[in-house]
């Protein structure tokens, strides 16, 4: 291995040079790659050397793209039954994000200072955090699995991680700050009003949410053979994505058994007297009609329910006509102030619904633990529930209680 100085001529502004790194794979090819720089050319040769005595080193030629890379990666998650709607998320993130600026740079070449110039432009392009985090995400997956297959010898967006990027995260999460009551939770007097202006078919969906804090995916896929209405709970099996395909709950602990109060249950046996079934035209043992899983809350047709007609005919109105409303700053055609929906995500019925199982009995709530809180929600960690809830746990009075644990000290 060496680095030498190349000349070669130019008719228009006379000679020029370049230094070449040279050398030899654990293979017995030889590699030359040209470098305007000595000092760069011999740290290519160094880094060359060290790679080609560990048995890691893919010379460029032998590389591929980061466009190639993806389109590997995402044929690696479709086999391994990665749902529709995350493949097209997957698919955003390389189409609109990295192929445009970075898919010609082959994985070699993906540097530390081109990794960081990449979140730059996508900075100064108007992309929000938490996107930006996603297509990192997504980058440093492309690179993991360009890994395993011998195309990669580092993953640069794993190694920054550690660089400075938890001070980051810390201030990312100070900037977003806690979750709260009347903000991003609806207080208890707003969901006792919300729940007072349910109507049809809205009304037993909206209580399994609020008291049940199934997730809209949960709500959408759930089926009656999942509804326990002797015991009184539901069991989350199974959940519709944005395309409205069943598949599995998001986590493992997302399958779970909710119990919900006999309100929910009597809504449910009401409702399951006029819920639209669904006809498949086929018949069964006998010439009876083929069994079918019902969904508990489906559209007109018997069939998955959009989340967007969820929140815009059966949320949103409902709470407008509660008055949980903001202005909008806007006026009608009588200069009436316009008024929208104060909680336009079904999420908030579900941060709702966790306060409820945080607050003690005497708050109206129930007062559970932070595990059973967990298991309630079906997050994957209780770490999750106490980065997002633990505010809301209760607090003893810190000096009455120290005051009483000294007097009992000193006797």
């Amino acid at each position: 291995m060496s680095v030498r100085k190349r000349f070669f001529p130019d008719s228009i502004a006379g000679p020029n040079q370049a230094w070449v790194a040279d050398y030899v794979d654990a293979a017995g090819r030889r590699h030359r790659k040209q470098f305007k720089l000595k000092k760069d050319a011999e740290a290519y040769e160094k880094r060359a050397s060290t790679e080609v005595a560990d048995g890691t080193h893919i010379a460029p030629s032998d590389s591929i793209t980061i466009e190639e890379a993806g389109d590997l990666w995402i044929k690696a998650k479709q086999r391994a039954g990665r749902e529709q709607a995350t493949i097209a998320q997957y698919r955003q993130h390389l189409d609109l994000h990295i192929n445009p600026a970075i898919g010609h740079v082959k994985l070699p070449a993906l540097t530390p200072v081109v990794l960081s110039k990449f979140e730059d432009e996508l900075h100064d392009a108007g992309r929000s955090a938490a996107m930006i985090k996603k297509v990192m995400v997504s980058l440093g997956s492309i690179l993991a699995n360009a890994q395993k297959r011998g195309h990669a010898v580092r993953n640069v967006v794993r190694d920054m991680r550690g660089l400075g990027n938890g001070a980051d995260a810390r201030a990312e999460k100070r900037a977003k700050g806690k979750l709260r009551v009347g903000v991003d939770i609806p207080s208890p007097d707003e969901v006792k009003a919300f729940l007072g202006h349910l109507r049809g078919r809205w009304r037993p969906l909206m209580l399994v949410a609020v008291f049940g804090g199934l997730r809209a995916s949960e709500l959408r896929g759930l089926v009656w053979d999942d509804v326990d209405l002797v015991k009184g709970g539901v069991y989350v099996r199974q959940r519709a994505d944005r395309y409205n395909a069943i598949g599995r709950p998001k986590t493992e602990t997302s399958e779970r058994y909710v119990s919900l109060p006999a309100l929910v249950v009597n809504a449910l046996r009401e409702w399951r007297l006029v819920c639209p079934r669904k006809d498949t035209g086929k018949k069964g043992d006998a010439g009876q009609p083929a069994k079918v899983l019902q969904l508990v809350f489906p559209n007109g047709q018997g069939k998955v329910e959009s989340l967007a007609n969820i929140i815009n005919r059966g949320l949103c109105p409902a709470m407008v006509r509660a008055g949980v409303t903001v202005d909008t700053g806007e006026v009608d055609a009588e200069g009436k102030p316009v008024l929208a929906a104060k909680y336009t995500g079904m999420h908030a019925l579900r941060h709702f619904n966790a306060s409820w199982l945080i607050n003690s009995t005497k708050a109206g709530g129930l007062g559970l633990s932070p595990k059973e809180v967990q298991e309630r929600l079906g997050h994957s960690s209780i770490v999750i529930t106490m980065n997002t809830y633990s505010h809301l746990f209760e607090r003893l009075d810190d000096g009455s209680e120290m005051s009483a644990a000294a007097a009992a000290l000193l006797g």
